[in-house]
C-alpha cells in the first residue's frame, strides 16, 4: 500500500485516502452525489423505523420510507439556500398532490391509462419550464407511479398523503441541516470569467497595434486565453441535461449572455484589420477602449453578484458617446478624404491610379465596423449583466409583488414562449414526452390487466429504461435485467440468511442506499440497478416478509417494464437524437435565415425612399429563429447525453450550433444598425440595394440548402462564393451620397457598407462551417442507406411465383 509522508500533522497527497478522495472528487464533483447518497441513506431507514415501528402503520411507512427516498436522492436544487428551500417546499405540496391523484386513479382501469399518461406528460413537458423542474420529474413520476400501482380505497388517501408529508419533512431537514450544499452558479462564475479573459485580449490588441513587435507575445497569450475562456464557458453551459435556467429575471439574462459571448468571441476572432488613416484608428482606439472598461466592469459586477449605485451606467454612457463620435467622424471626415487631389505618376506624364471617394470609405470603414460590432454586443452583455445584479438584488416585497426592472419580461412571458417554441413535430422535448407518457400509461395498464401483485416494479422497470432511441433502449433493457438479477443473486441469500435476524436487514438498508445513489457517479447503471433491487427486495422483507419469491418477482415485473419501454420507443421514435438534431438544425438555420432576409429587407427600405418595410414581419422573423434556437439547444444536450456512438465530431457538431447563433445575433446587430438611422434622403439606391439584396439571397439559400442537407432533404450546398458583398453597384450609390454632402447621405453611406460588412461576415461563417456540413450530409445519407438495408432484409419475401401480373399459388402460364 502507498504510504505518505508527515510532516507536522499533515498528510501529504501520497496517502491512499488523499487519493481516494481525490479520484471521487474526479467522478463526483462537489461530491453532490455522495452527499445526496448519505442523507437518503441515513434518513431513510429512521424514517421508515420511526413509521413502522412508532406508528404500526406499515401503509405509511411505504410512503414515508420512499418519499423521503425520492425526495433526498433524485433531486437537489441549487442556487441560495432561500431558493432551495422554496424549490422543496413546492415540491414536497406538488408529489403530494399527485400522491392524492395517483390514489383516486388507481381504481378503475379506464381512469388510470387516461390519467397516468396526462399527468406524465403534463409533468415531463413541463421541464422546459426551468432547469429545476425538469430536474424533479423523476421525483414527480415516482409520486405518482407509486400508489397507482399500488391501489387502495379512497379511504387509504389521508394515509398516503400522511406517509409521503413525512417523507417530505425529513427531506427539508436534509437540504436545510445536513451537508447543505455551497452556493455555487458555475454558469455566472464561467461568465464572468470569459468576460473577463475577452476584455484582456482585447486590451492586448489595443496595446499591441503602436508597436506590434513589442507587444505581439502578450496579444498571443491573451488570444489563447480567451478562446479557451469562451471554451470553458460552452462546456460549462452544455454540461448539464437540462437548460441552466429558471423563471427568475437573473437566470434568464444569464442564460441570454453566454449566446452573446460566444459570438463577441467569434467577433473578437477575426484579425482586425490595419487602418493607415491616424484619425481614424484614433477613434477606433478610443471605441475599443471603452469596450474594454465596460466589459471589465461587466465581469468584474457579475462576479461578485453585488448591486453598486448607477452600476455600469457610467461606462454603457461613455461607449454610446464613443460610438457616435466613431460614426460622426467617418461621416464628417469623408467628404474631405474625397476632395483631396489626386497625385500624378514619377514622371508626371499621367495620373497614378488611386482610389475614388467611395473606394476610400469602403477601404477605411473595416477597423470601424469590427469596432462597431465589438460595441454592440458588449453593450448587451452589460444589459443583461445589470438586468441579473439588478433582478437578485431586488427586496423581499418587490419579488412578492412582481416589480421588474425596466426593459425586463414577466416569469408568465417567458413561460408562453417556451411552451410555444416546444410545440413543433421537431422538438426533442415533446418526442420525449410523449414517448415516456405512453410508455408509463401503458406499463400501469398492462400490470393492472395482468393482476401483478408488484405492479410498481413494471412501471418504475419503464422508467428507468427508456432512452432516446431504440437501439440505446435496447442496451440498457439487457443492463437493467443484469442488474436486476445480479440484486436477486446478491440479495436472495441475503433474505434467506438474515430473514430470521431483521436487525442485520436494518443494517443492510443503508449500505444498498448509499450504492444507489452513487449510481450516477461512480457505478455503472447495471450496478445501481442492482442496489435498487436489493433496497427494495430489504425494503419490502422489512415491511411484508415475502422472503426471496420476492427477487424473482421483480425479476419478472421489470423485464415486462423493459419490454413496454422497448417496443414504445421502436413505434414513436427509433432514431434518437442524432436524427432529431438534424430536423432541429434545418429549422434552427432555415430560421435564422429568414431572420437575417427580413433585417437586411427592413435596412434597404430606409436607404430609399421607394423601399417600405413591416417592422412586424421582422419581429415574427426573430421570435421563430429564438423559439428554433432553444429547440436546438435541447436537442444538442440530449445529443450529447444519448449513449451509442457519435457519427460525428463534436466539434463539427459544436460549430453548426455555434453558427445558428451567430446567425441570429448578426440579424439582432442589422436591425440595431438601422434602428438609429433616420430617413434617407432622395432616390438613386435602387441599384445598390438589390446587389445587397442578391447578396444576401445567395447567403440565405446557402444556409437554407445546409439545414435540408443537415435533416437528409438533399446534398451539402459546396463550398460558398468568396468574393465580397461590395460591387460596382454599391460603389457608385456611395459616390453619389459623397457627391451630394449631405450628412444624413453619407450617414446612409456608411450604414450601407457596415451592413454589407455583415453579409461578408456571413459569408467567411459559410466557409467555416462548410466542413463540418458536408460531413454532417454524408454521415446522414450513410445512416439512411443503412436503415433502408435494414428494413430491406427484413421485408417479407415474396415467392418466386410472384411476379408481375401474377398472384401468389396461380398456375403458371408458358
Amino acid at each position: 500500500m502507498t504510504r505518505g509522508r508527515r510532516d507536522g500533522g499533515r498528510v501529504h497527497p501520497g496517502q491512499v485516502p488523499g487519493g481516494a478522495l481525490a479520484w471521487l472528487r474526479g467522478r463526483d464533483p462537489g461530491l453532490a452525489a455522495l452527499r445526496r447518497a448519505l442523507r437518503a441513506a441515513i434518513l431513510t431507514p429512521l424514517v421508515l423505523a420511526g413509521t413502522y415501528f412508532g406508528l404500526d402503520r406499515p401503509d405509511i411507512a411505504v410512503f414515508a420510507a420512499f418519499g423521503t427516498l425520492v425526495l433526498t436522492l433524485f433531486v437537489d436544487f441549487g442556487g441560495p439556500m432561500r431558493e432551495r428551500i422554496a424549490g422543496q417546499t413546492a415540491l414536497i405540496l406538488a408529489t403530494t398532490v399527485i400522491t392524492c391523484l395517483g390514489t383516486l386513479a388507481g381504481r378503475t382501469l379506464w381512469l388510470t391509462g387516461s390519467v397516468t399518461f396526462v399527468i406524465a406528460f403534463c409533468v415531463l413537458f413541463s421541464g422546459i419550464v426551468s432547469s429545476a423542474l425538469a430536474g424533479a420529474t423523476t421525483s414527480l413520476l415516482f409520486a405518482y407511479i407509486l400508489p397507482v400501482t399500488l391501489g387502495g380505497p379512497l379511504g387509504a388517501i389521508p394515509a398516503h398523503a400522511a406517509g409521503w408529508g413525512l417523507g417530505g419533512a425529513a427531506s427539508m431537514i436534509a437540504v436545510t441541516l445536513m451537508w447543505p450544499v455551497p452556493a455555487s452558479e458555475p454558469l455566472r462564475v464561467a461568465g464572468a470569467h470569459a468576460c473577463a479573459l475577452l476584455a484582456g485580449r482585447l486590451r492586448a490588441e489595443v496595446d499591441c497595434a503602436p508597436d506590434p513587435a513589442v507587444h505581439g507575445q502578450a496579444l498571443d497569450t491573451a488570444v489563447r486565453e480567451a478562446r479557451q475562456g469562451v471554451a470553458d464557458l460552452r462546456k460549462t453551459f452544455y454540461g448539464t441535461p437540462y437548460r441552466p435556467t429558471g423563471l427568475s429575471l437573473s437566470s434568464r439574462a444569464v442564460v441570454r449572455l453566454v449566446d452573446q459571448v460566444i459570438w463577441l468571441g467569434s467577433v473578437l476572432h477575426r484579425d482586425p484589420p490595419r487602418n493607415r488613416d491616424a484619425l481614424s484608428e484614433l477613434m477606433v482606439c478610443e471605441t475599443k477602449m471603452a469596450t474594454v472598461e465596460l466589459l471589465e466592469h461587466s465581469a468584474a459586477l457579475l462576479q461578485a453578484d453585488v448591486s453598486v449605485p448607477h452600476g455600469l451606467d457610467p461606462h454603457v454612457t461613455r461607449l454610446e458617446e464613443a460610438r457616435s463620435r466613431l460614426e460622426e467622424s467617418m461621416i464628417g471626415l469623408l467628404p474631405r478624404r474625397s476632395a483631396v487631389p489626386v497625385a500624378r505618376a514619377g514622371n508626371g506624364t499621367a495620373p497614378a491610379a488611386a482610389p475614388g471617394p467611395a473606394d476610400i470609405l469602403i477601404g477605411s470603414l473595416g477597423p470601424s465596423f469590427r469596432a462597431q460590432s465589438m460595441s454592440y454586443v458588449v453593450s448587451a452583455i452589460a444589459g443583461n449583466v445589470q438586468l441579473a445584479v439588478t433582478a437578485r438584488q431586488r427586496s423581499r416585497r418587490d419579488r412578492l409583488l412582481g416589480r421588474r426592472p425596466p426593459g425586463s419580461d414577466s416569469a408568465l412571458s417567458s413561460v408562453r414562449e417556451r411552451f410555444a417554441a416546444h410545440l413543433s413535430r421537431n422538438s426533442v422535448w415533446l418526442h420525449n414526452s410523449l414517448r415516456g407518457a405512453a410508455a408509463l400509461s401503458l406499463a400501469v395498464v398492462i400490470a393492472h390487466l395482468t393482476g401483478l401483485d408488484h405492479a410498481f416494479w413494471v412501471a418504475s422497470g419503464t422508467l428507468a429504461v427508456l432512452r432516446s432511441n431504440a437501439v440505446s433502449t435496447g442496451q440498457t433493457v439487457r443492463r437493467a435485467l443484469l442488474g436486476t438479477v445480479l440484486g436477486f443473486v446478491v440479495g436472495a441469500p441475503l433474505i434467506l440468511a438474515l430473514g430470521a435476524h431483521p436487525v442485520v436487514l436494518w443494517l443492510l438498508l443503508p449500505v444498498a442506499i448509499l450504492l444507489v445513489g452513487m449510481e450516477t457517479a461512480v457505478t455503472a447503471f447495471t450496478a445501481g440497478q442492482a442496489g435498487f433491487t436489493v433496497v427494495l427486495l430489504v425494503l419490502f422483507s422489512i415491511i411484508d416478509p415475502e422472503g426471496w419469491q420476492l427477487g424473482l418477482v421483480r425479476i419478472e415485473d421489470v423485464a415486462l417494464g423493459c419490454a413496454v419501454s422497448l417496443v414504445v420507443g421502436l413505434l414513436l421514435w427509433p432514431l434518437g437524437a442524432a436524427a432529431a438534431l438534424g430536423r432541429v438544425l434545418c429549422d434552427a438555420l432555415g430560421d435564422g435565415a429568414r431572420y437575417l432576409r427580413g433585417a437586411v429587407v427592413t435596412g434597404l427600405a430606409l436607404c430609399d425612399r421607394a423601399g417600405a418595410a413591416d417592422p412586424a414581419v421582422s419581429d415574427d422573423d426573430r421570435r421563430r429563429a429564438l423559439a428554433s434556437a432553444r429547440r436546438l439547444d435541447d436537442a444538442f444536450r440530449e445529443y450529447l447525453s444519448e449513449r451509442g456512438t457519435k457519427h460525428l465530431a463534436l466539434a463539427d457538431v459544436t460549430a453548426l450550433v455555434d453558427a445558428v447563433t451567430i446567425l441570429r445575433l448578426t440579424s439582432d446587430a442589422v436591425t440595431d444598425l438601422w434602428s438609429r438611422a433616420g430617413q434617407a434622403p432622395g432616390h438613386g439606391r435602387a441599384a445598390a440595394g438589390q446587389e445587397i439584396l442578391d447578396s444576401c439571397e445567395s447567403l440565405t439559400s446557402w444556409f437554407e440548402s445546409a439545414g435540408r442537407a443537415l435533416a437528409g432533404g438533399g446534398a451539402a450546398p459546396g463550398r460558398p462564393l468568396s468574393r465580397p458583398v461590395v460591387q460596382a453597384a454599391l460603389r457608385g450609390s456611395v459616390s453619389r451620397d459623397l457627391r451630394a454632402g449631405t450628412e444624413q447621405g453619407t450617414a446612409t453611406a456608411v450604414r450601407m457598407v457596415w451592413m454589407a460588412d455583415h453579409l461578408d461576415t456571413m459569408r467567411r461563417l459559410q466557409a467555416e462551417i462548410d466542413g463540418p456540413v458536408s460531413a454532417a450530409a454524408a454521415s446522414v445519407r450513410r445512416q439512411r442507406a443503412r436503415r433502408r438495408d435494414l428494413r430491406a432484409g427484413l421485408t417479407w419475401p415474396r415467392p418466386p411465383t410472384a411476379r408481375a401480373g401474377t398472384r401468389p399459388g396461380s398456375p403458371r402460364r408458358d
